[in-house]
């Protein structure tokens, strides 16, 4: 059996597309475009995919990944292709290859984040980010449900457990020094795959190779 691993984005107003909603498009996609997926065994079987890491609702993204189990061995540029056409604009496929061994999920360790502060200056988010990475420690409580500067920041968390979101880091920056945007914050994963420790580096979830970037 052939296995696909898949690199997506999430952009304009499908940054909104629920992870549900995507899994939906998807598999609609599969069916229009005619792809010989595998399908699961049992009373109720539905194609096999599997998701790594999807970004919060609300968030862009260039970098949202699934592995795909084929049923028949298949060109995988291709298949991107015939996908692509058949999902709506905004969720587009960027690359398709070949899985190597090991967990997709394994390789995704970090992700590199775009976060946009309207009525930020960037000298104000300079001086929150300082006063953030000087905490020994800090609280925040995640919620659910001007002026013409703007600040953008780029973050790279770790993934594990618990999970750090991009909202937490603004959060963390509202607690230590009061930085507060004065319109919705545009949250946009830029990346995600294997984390160098060293340099805060990400290397590329799909390469054969896991040291390549």
């Amino acid at each position: 059996m052939q296995r696909l691993r898949i690199r997506y984005a999430k952009r304009g107003r499908l940054r909104f597309t629920s992870h549900r909603d995507f899994s939906r498009a998807f598999e609609r996609a599969v069916a229009r475009a005619r792809v010989p997926v595998a399908y699961s065994s049992g009373f109720n079987p539905h194609p096999r995919i599997s998701y790594a890491g999807a970004a919060p609702t609300g968030s862009a993204s260039e970098a949202e990944y699934l592995e795909l189990a084929m049923a028949e061995q298949v060109d995988p540029d291709r298949l991107r292709a015939a996908l692509d056409e058949a999902l709506p604009d905004g969720l587009d496929l960027l690359a398709v290859v070949v899985a190597g061994p090991g967990s997709l999920a394994d390789r995704l360790e970090g992700s590199r984040w775009r976060l946009t502060l309207p009525g930020v200056s960037e000298e104000r988010a300079q001086a929150a980010v300082e006063a953030l990475l000087a905490a020994v420690e800090v609280r925040v409580q995640r919620m659910t449900k001007a002026d013409q500067s703007c600040a953008i920041l780029e973050v790279v968390l770790r993934h594990g457990t618990p999970s750090v979101r991009p909202d937490d880091v603004l959060a963390g920056l509202r607690e230590v020094a009061g930085l507060q945007a004065d319109a919705a914050v545009l949250y946009e994963r830029l990346a995600q795959g294997p984390l160098d420790a060293e340099d805060g580096t990400l290397g590329d979830p799909l390469a054969p190779d896991r040291d390549a970037v």
